[in-house]
Formats: structure tokens, C-alpha cells, sequence
């Protein structure tokens, strides 16, 4: 159920304010937190930790320039990334799914419209899945093993149509929780750079809800990441190598 429904339960029950954010935030946690392994295995990060590795993960695209803008970057640092990307946004820019496909990124599924009321029911969820890894297969011609869900939503059916659709989820730690609003890239990259860990998993945005918008401060957040982090003796992979799992199935 989500927070919204748990919240309305807890009120027509008497709980007060005090209790509903109780409810609140153990919805959030159960429900989309990028950590919580309640609802089925949603790796994070690396277990055991990959000594000194991360890998660069970015949601919401293709968003141009700014996707185009990363890979140019990633490829003059030689760093492979995952994108997942979203179904509409790559129709709307044609040709950059294949051309980051090309380059040797991975590209996993993060639904076709990235609509919040269509993570919660079966239907819904069975048709964004299903229409994304139609376009991407089409764009790039592999079909995509690894789906982040939208906002990280996910319930019970969201595990058991993965598991029917040979789909493997993955979750992550986000740069910034205030990334959408685009703060200073400094700001972002600080953040980013206190949560990495041996074998962290970061989420950058490079589109934002599926609807595209200003990354040019991301951009240069990834960018301070990078260098910093390469400072440090840290290198960088894709999100498949990182955790062990496959990143296209067999077609």
C-alpha cells in the first residue's frame, strides 16, 4: 500500500499527527526507501564491498545535452556508467540510448513514463516494464536484465513481475536528496562524495521525472566526483560488474 493509503488508515483509526508520521516514515522505509531489503532483495551496494570501486548509476534520461554532455566526459575518462533510462525520454531523443550502448554503458529500464500513480498496481506496472523494454531493445538492440523502479517505489508485485519478466532491481544511494532543484554542483558532489563507500552504488539524474529539465549543475557535480574520487585511488563500473548480476538478457 502506498504511504498515501497507510496514512489515511491511521487517521480514520484516531492516531494523531505524532503517529502518523510514525506510519509515515515506516511506509517510506518499507516502500521506497533505498535501503530496505523488506520487500525482497534491492541491492544497494556491494556485499562483500568492492575494495576502492563504485559505480556511476544516472536516472531519468536521456535528457540532451546533458546526456550527451556526461558521455563525452565519461569517455574522455575512460569510466563506464549504467543508465537507466526511461521509455518516453528515449523515444524523445532518438539515437543516444544506441550511442551509450555503443560506448560500452549499460542501459536498464526505469518504466516507460515515469508516472508515480503507475508503480502501484499490477496493470499499470505490468504495461510501463513492458513498453520500456520495448523501446530501449528497439533503440539499442539488447534487451535490458536490470530495472530501477521510479523513486525507488516498489511493493510485493513489483518483485514477482521482475522475477516473471527475467528482471533484476536495483537500487542505490542518491547524490543529493535535493538534486531535482538543482543546487550548486559543489553542494552536489560534497554530498555524493561523504556517502561513497568501497562498493557504493550513486545515483546521479541526468532527466528529471521523465520529462527531461536543467542538469547542467549534475553534469559538473559528476565531474568534481570523478576527479576527487580518482584522487583517492577510486575506480569506477558498471552497476552489473559492481554487484554481480547480468546486465541484458539473452534475446
Amino acid at each position: 500500500m502506498p504511504a498515501e493509503g497507510l496514512i489515511a488508515a491511521a487517521r480514520r483509526a484516531g492516531v494523531g499527527a505524532l503517529g502518523s508520521g510514525v506510519v509515515l516514515g515506516a511506509a517510506y522505509w518499507r516502500y521506497m526507501s533505498p535501503y530496505s531489503q523488506a520487500l525482497g532483495r534491492f541491492p544497494y551496494r556491494a556485499d562483500p564491498p568492492a575494495p576502492k570501486t563504485v559505480a556511476l548509476t544516472f536516472d531519468d534520461g536521456p535528457n540532451e545535452p546533458y546526456t550527451s554532455q556526461l558521455a563525452q566526459f565519461l569517455e574522455e575518462r575512460a569510466i563506464l556508467a549504467t543508465f537507466f533510462q526511461v521509455g518516453r525520454c528515449v523515444l524523445r531523443h532518438p539515437g543516444i540510448t544506441a550511442s551509450l550502448a555503443q560506448a560500452g554503458h549499460v542501459i536498464g529500464n526505469h518504466s516507460y513514463s515515469h508516472q508515480f500513480t503507475r508503480c502501484w498496481t499490477r496493470v499499470a506496472l505490468t504495461h510501463e516494464i513492458a513498453r520500456a523494454q520495448e523501446v530501449i531493445t528497439a533503440e539499442c538492440g539488447r534487451v535490458p536484465a536490470l530495472y530501477r523502479p521510479p523513486w525507488l517505489a516498489r511493493t510485493p508485485e513489483t518483485f514477482d513481475l521482475l522475477r516473471e519478466q527475467a528482471l533484476q532491481p536495483v537500487s542505490g544511494e542518491f547524490c543529493h536528496p535535493l538534486e531535482p532543484a538543482q543546487p550548486s554542483a559543489e553542494r552536489i558532489a560534497r554530498r555524493a562524495l561523504a556517502k561513497v563507500r568501497p562498493g557504493a552504488v550513486i545515483i546521479f539524474h541526468d532527466g528529471y521525472d521523465g520529462r527531461g529539465g536543467p542538469r547542467a549543475h549534475t553534469v559538473e557535480a559528476v565531474k568534481i566526483v570523478v576527479d576527487r574520487l580518482s584522487e583517492r585511488g577510486y575506480g569506477f563500473t558498471t552497476v552489473d560488474r559492481l554487484l554481480g548480476l547480468t546486465p541484458y538478457q539473452e534475446s
